[in-house]
């Protein structure tokens, strides 16, 4: 017999071995191969009969049985189609790193019965989790249960959290936990030893007894789709794994993804909503012409120095991403007439980019809208608002919790044992307040996210705008200080109300063909210089011009580096993107020797930048 095998390598072909004389192998088990003077770990996925000679024989196997049953592995294939990711690297990705000395499987895996899928449901609401643990409890002594999060401190949290409230051993599966941990966990759930597992991302594939429950927790979190094979969103895995096996599937989310929200109003998804859940006043400052020499308005340190005096805490967040440029007199934003995104500003070239259609005009001195002559890229850094803070309030304890400071983990302490009266900080430091949140969120200038150059700018905006409404203590208030006060997305977090959100976000998307209504892809082109960068790039581009159904942006460069030439193509296209990509990409994938440069594909991209 002759053994196909797949690796953890930029390829998408199997490998051929032969097998050894008293020594039985099936698809879905690892095996250990020899492949270039190096002994590796693979997936087996076929097994044919042919001509063996010149074949190198597998060195051993790594179980004793299949990982993967067959329908699991074929579902693995799905995902790398869909990814357009390699199928050794996907398998890789999502099974169990291999532990020394492991190697019995009591049971092989069950393999799906493809019952029919209910129809997934999506939690919103402040109470969700409330919810949830109430329908996990009723579910779990007649149903496996595997929970997904977002990043590994909430698969921790979970874990214990369900623990508590099942009253049944809960196994994680994350790579906070040591490898052999992850490997056990991995197979008592597979003999059905155990029922409930929680992770990230790499434990989509688990194999929870059946008949299944999943849940996919924060599906809007984009730590859902992190870098490497399989670039696709965990939400949209579930989604089919569900549909695949019959699980029932709940999403969670206090502010859904445009896309989650468009399916539940297309029917494909019901959403589960209850009442309103408590709101903390949220209050608006329109700071248009102000805060270039100061970060804090009038307002917010009236606000600070009240929260103080009534022995309450204070975040100010602090949201200085992009470089889009907007006017200090007007707060008129410089957009791409064609894209309606904002355009990202540099300095060095006084130019100014469009992230999708890759346009590119001089930086104007004056603003279009108004003709004044405070058109800049603006916004504070923590560290800065961090000194003006310590002036303002000199006898409060000030503390900053952003990427440097939270190094030692001493801030984050400061916050859960309630020595920090003033925490300036990213997005982060909201997890951080555990249990009790501040009595006041300031937003030093959220305009920075609103006028990200990327088309999913509003959505980002609103899900920061509530999930920090959502952590305020009782009594406590949001105030954002802004140069856009109606904007729609700031309007909705100061009303409560999701609905009027998505409907302008969706009529924007529509009309311009975004996401959900057309899927994109970003195709990046490597090489040594950028000449051979730049036209391996353009070839690419004029081949997927001559495919119907596509959009596709003029390539452009990624950053100005000699040492790392970078140029990117932005398409569009139909539900069927990566099929209708196959003819102009798969020959070239394959030819990873190719001198002029490597190319790399990722669909559904979560941001342009």
């Amino acid at each position: 017999m002759i053994l196909d095998v797949v690796f953890d390598l930029p390829l998408s072909h199997p490998f051929s071995y032969s097998v050894p004389p008293g020594l039985s192998v099936t698809p879905g088990q690892r095996v250990r191969a020899p492949l270039k003077r190096q002994t590796r770990v693979g997936l087996v996925v076929g097994l044919r009969e042919g001509d063996k000679q010149g074949l190198k024989p597998i060195l051993g196997i790594v179980e004793s049985g299949p990982i993967l049953s067959p329908a699991q592995l074929g579902f693995t294939r799905w995902i790398a189609a869909e990814s357009w990711s390699t199928w050794g690297s996907t398998a890789s990705a999502l099974l169990p790193p291999v532990p020394r000395g492991a190697t019995n499987i009591q049971a092989p895996p069950a393999d799906w019965q493809g019952s029919p899928a209910e129809r997934p449901l999506l939690l919103t609401g402040g109470d969700r989790e409330r919810r949830l643990l109430a329908r996990l409890g009723e579910e779990v002594n007649t149903r496996g249960i595997l929970v997904v999060a977002p990043e590994i401190d909430d698969a921790r949290a979970w874990a214990t959290r369900l623990s508590a409230t099942l009253k049944v051993p809960v196994l994680r599966l994350d790579s906070g936990i040591p490898e052999r941990d992850r490997w056990a966990a991995w197979m008592a759930l597979a003999r059905g030893a155990a029922c409930v597992g929680v992770g990230t991302r790499s434990a989509l594939l688990a194999p929870v007894p059946a008949p299944a429950t999943l849940v996919l927790l924060d599906e809007h979190d984009p730590a859902h789709k992190p870098p490497g094979a399989p670039r696709i969103h965990s939400r949209e895995v579930m989604l089919e794994r569900a549909r695949r096996d019959g699980s029932r599937l709940y999403l969670t989310s206090a502010t859904p993804s445009v896309e989650t929200w468009w399916r539940s109003d297309e029917g494909q998804l019901q959403r589960l909503e209850e009442g309103p859940s408590a709101w903390p006043p949220v209050s608006v400052v329109d700071v248009r012409g102000s805060l270039r020499a100061e970060p804090l308005s009038p307002a917010l340190r009236r606000a600070i120095k009240e929260t103080l005096a009534a022995r309450g805490r204070v975040l100010l967040l602090v949201t200085r991403v992009g470089s889009a440029m907007a006017c200090g007199e007007c707060g008129f934003v410089l957009r791409c007439p064609d894209c309606r995104i904002a355009m990202a500003f540099s300095r060095a070239r006084r130019e100014v980019t469009c992230r999708l259609c890759r346009r590119i005009d001089p930086a104007p001195e004056v603003c279009p809208h108004c003709r004044g002559r405070q058109l800049a890229p603006l916004g504070w850094g923590t560290e800065r608002v961090e000194q003006v803070v310590r002036a303002h309030f000199e006898h409060a304890s000030v503390a900053r919790y952003d990427a440097e400071s939270r190094r030692g983990r001493a801030t984050a302490r400061a916050i859960r044992e309630g020595r920090a009266q003033v925490i300036v900080g990213t997005r982060a430091a909201l997890k951080a307040f555990v249990p009790r949140g501040p009595s006041l969120v300031g937003f030093i200038r959220p305009d920075s996210v609103l006028r990200l150059p990327d088309f999913r700018a509003g959505e980002r905006a609103f899900s920061l705008f509530w999930a920090a409404a959502e952590k305020v203590a009782d009594g406590g208030r949001v105030l954002i200080q802004t140069q856009h006060p109606a904007h729609y997305a700031v309007q909705a977090a100061v009303h409560q109300d999701l609905a009027s959100f998505y409907k302008h976000e969706l009529g924007f998307r529509a009309e311009l063909g975004y996401p959900p209504f057309r899927r994109l892809c970003l195709i990046t082109v490597r090489s040594r210089t950028q000449g051979r960068a730049q036209r391996l790039a353009e070839e690419l581009a004029r081949d997927l011009n001559e495919l119907d159904g596509l959009t596709v942006y003029p390539p452009a460069p990624l950053g100005r580096s000699p040492r790392a030439p970078r140029w990117q193509i932005v398409l569009k296209g139909g539900d069927d993107l990566p099929t209708r990509l196959s003819p102009v990409l798969s020959p070239r994938l394959e030819r990873r020797g190719d001198s002029r440069g490597m190319i790399e594909v990722e669909m559904d991209p979560v941001d342009l930048i």
